[in-house]
């Protein structure tokens, strides 16, 4: 008989996981599989397991998530690993069989999901994550801090051995990890998804806890990334979604422009004059036309990498700092998109942007001193 898909789940309420577990029966009709919740339920092919570390996030997979997958995975031999995350009872029986395929048929060593989100959600992503890691790594992941993606059990050993260095609540990023050893990583659509709101609403705290481990993990890769790479392909999200209509950008707008009266001193330390010049100009543009350019916002986000590998000033402050240029990118997406502008045409030319300015970074992280702000 075929070792089963191990499907592995993170703590989920009655419902949801009544609803979960049907989702999944429908998904999997001739599979072998067996479900591993921290719940206490009665269900055919539910194993229940203790945690041994608390689950300290909800809007993401954390380092204690893949180390107890791992582990259960010793207990229970499987040809693959599902793993879900809080709200993964949104996901329909066809999005969890999509994400199992390539990892079940040996296509894939990681499978990630591509969401089809609503063009106010998911912007960090959409703004660092996704452009960001594409330009570097170079793997098709539009969700590279997915809340669902299906492992071979050589992948998820690489993650857990990850793991077990560091914290229980720290992120890992798979997409890295599996591309810097060399592991076929792929992506499929499984359309809409419901994204859990993170414990901590403050958007600095989330920005800084997303950067500082994104950030590291770029830092430790610097060796892979700067390798010459073939251009990665296009996104897979949904360019026929829908704008948000006359979006009220005004208080993202005043927040830039409070910052830029209030950070120029920091902001002087991390940008270069030209960089500085762009926000300037930005600062007084209305609102009606408020545009960030996407080179200048790839620039932006490089040499935040570069201040933070440098440590030009205390990286919770620079990553503090940059929370008002986020807004400004925020802002300046909305606009765009209620007047005709696809979401993902933006975003798609915002990740083009960061390709387009790898040089840059590479230069400026080889090279230093021969640059200054």
């Amino acid at each position: 008989m075929d070792q089963p898909l191990l499907i592995h789940l993170v703590p989920l309420d009655h419902e949801a996981l009544t609803t979960l577990l049907a989702n999944i029966a429908e998904a999997f009709p001739t599979q072998p599989y067996l479900v591993l919740t921290p719940d206490q339920h009665e269900a055919p092919n539910l194993i229940p397991y203790t945690p041994t570390s608390p689950y300290p996030s909800t809007f993401t997979l954390t380092a204690a998530d893949f180390l107890a997958a791992n582990q259960q995975l010793a207990l229970h031999p499987a040809q693959a690993i599902l793993q879900l995350g809080a709200g993964a009872d949104s996901l329909s029986p066809a999005a969890l069989a999509a994400l199992a395929h390539p990892v079940l048929t040996g296509a894939a060593d990681l499978t990630l999901p591509c969401y089809d989100l609503p063009p106010n959600a998911g912007l960090v992503n959409s703004a660092i994550l996704f452009p960001l890691i594409r330009a570097l790594i170079g793997t098709p992941s539009r969700f590279p801090l997915a809340l669902d993606l299906a492992l071979t059990p050589r992948a998820l050993a690489r993650l857990a051995a990850t793991a077990a260095r560091t914290a229980p609540d720290t992120i890992l990023w798979p997409p890295i990890e599996c591309a810097a050893a060399a592991f076929t990583v792929t992506e499929v659509s499984v359309g809409h998804r419901a994204l859990p709101a993170p414990s901590n609403q403050d958007l600095t705290e989330i920005l800084t806890l997303i950067l500082t481990s994104l950030f590291t993990e770029i830092e430790l890769r610097a060796p892979y990334w700067q390798r010459a790479r073939t251009a990665p392909i296009s996104v897979q999200g949904n360019p026929g979604a829908s704008a948000l209509p006359n979006p009220d950008i005004n208080p993202m707008v005043e927040s830039f422009r409070l910052a830029y009266t209030n950070l120029q001193e920091i902001w002087s330390l991390v940008l270069p004059a030209q960089s500085l010049l762009g926000l300037k100009r930005l600062s007084v543009t209305p609102a009606t036309s408020f545009l960030l350019p996407d080179s200048l916002w790839a620039r932006i986000i490089y040499d935040f990498l570069l201040a933070f590998r440098l440590r030009t000033i205390n990286r919770g402050h620079l990553l503090g700092a940059l929370t008002p240029l986020y807004l400004a990118w925020v802002a300046s997406h909305l606009l765009q998109t209620s007047h005709g502008t696809p979401p993902e045409t933006h975003i798609e030319a915002t990740a083009k942007a960061f390709e387009v300015d790898k040089p840059y970074l590479v230069a400026r992280w080889r090279w230093p001193d021969r640059f200054t702000p």
